[in-house]
């Protein structure tokens, strides 16, 4: 299956799917970074603020209902966000993120079974089952050794990605990269405001009062690196791979993700796994693959698979195009995710 999709794509659209894939995987180390030094909910609201006020003054807003942008925002933005910062800032390993994000992919293909009447092939219910297998491994063997909550937190972050994904796919823009950077427009005010109530404005104060010092400057870098490669250049690639390929044939490389996220954080963060939490890895990987192929006997089934990506950009990621469009992030694919982070 695999060789038959990169038979179809040209050498130069390989390296660019692979490059996003990686800038997507180092961008959690980027998260990682400036969680050390801005609380977590501030650091939602500041790292989409960055990115709106440029997006409202530059980029036209996109053609779709005024819902389903704030839905997007609502899900891929806020919820995806929140609960994937919190799981970090109590523990989650920027490796293990990198995959436990996967879930958006299952999530995705449930969420738009039960609520769109999508219909699911056998392949993507085996998919399913195989994915949350290995997530259940990795649970398991979290729990043996620290806390649950890092691991429920990002999974809870994969579901806002999830429904974020189905807003998009409801929005249909015509435009599909205008959409993902408007989308950034949601989240500031109502973050800075729950950041606020949560972390209180000493805190925030302090870490903006230190923001351009040398000992916040891994923090500074990481946030840069999250919205100018993890956002507005990896998501731009991946949209135009989108639009240029079947969606069956580019969310593969999103698969790249979590293995980048887990080896950088490896041998930068010196973050070592357990041999169960190995196994599980290659299962989640395993599922998410199934689920996204398609049968070449079967008919047509709508995409369901996230793009990568975090942006973990911003879209490991939804196929946002309508249905009838044959070209082709988690983001991860029926309506398609695609990892950002």
């Amino acid at each position: 299956m695999w060789d038959r999709m990169l038979e179809r794509v040209t050498p130069r659209d390989r390296l660019l799917a692979a490059l996003v894939a990686t800038a997507w995987g180092v961008n959690f180390l980027a998260i990682d970074a400036s969680l050390q030094h801005f609380p977590p909910l501030f650091l939602v609201a500041l790292r989409f603020a960055v990115l709106a006020v440029p997006v409202v003054l530059l980029v036209p807003r996109p053609d779709v209902e005024l819902r389903w942008l704030i839905g997007y925002g609502a899900g891929f933005g806020i919820a995806q966000f929140v609960f994937l910062y919190a799981g970090m800032a109590a523990g989650m390993p920027a490796g293990l993120a990198s995959l436990v994000l996967q879930a958006s992919a299952p999530f995705t293909v449930v969420l738009a079974a039960a609520l769109l009447r999508e219909r699911l092939s056998g392949r993507q219910v085996a998919g399913i089952l195989l994915a949350v297998a290995g997530l259940a491994l990795v649970a398991w063997q979290r729990a043996q050794i620290a806390a649950l909550l890092p691991v429920v937190l990002t999974l809870l972050g994969a579901l806002g990605w999830a429904f974020g994904n189905l807003a998009n796919r409801q929005a249909r823009p015509s435009r599909p990269l205008h959409l993902a950077l408007w989308m950034s427009v949601v989240p500031p005010l109502p973050m800075l405001a729950i950041a606020l109530a949560v972390e209180g404005p000493a805190r925030i104060g302090t870490s903006l009062s230190t923001a351009f010092t040398i000992d916040a400057l891994p923090a500074m870098v990481g946030l840069a690196y999250t919205v100018l490669i993890g956002t507005v250049l990896g998501s731009g690639l991946w949209t135009a791979l989108m639009a240029r390929y079947p969606s069956s044939t580019v969310a593969p490389f999103s698969m790249l993700v979590p293995v980048v996220g887990m080896s950088t954080a490896a041998v930068v963060l010196h973050e070592r796994l357990h041999a169960l939490e190995l196994v599980g890895a290659a299962v989640v990987i395993s599922g998410v693959l199934l689920g996204s192929s398609k049968s070449r006997t079967s008919r047509r089934v709508p995409d369901l698979l996230p793009e990568p990506a975090p942006e973990p950009a911003p879209d490991a990621g939804t196929d946002p195009r309508p249905d009838d469009d044959p070209g082709p992030a988690h983001e991860p694919s029926a309506p398609t995710t695609r990892l950002r982070s």
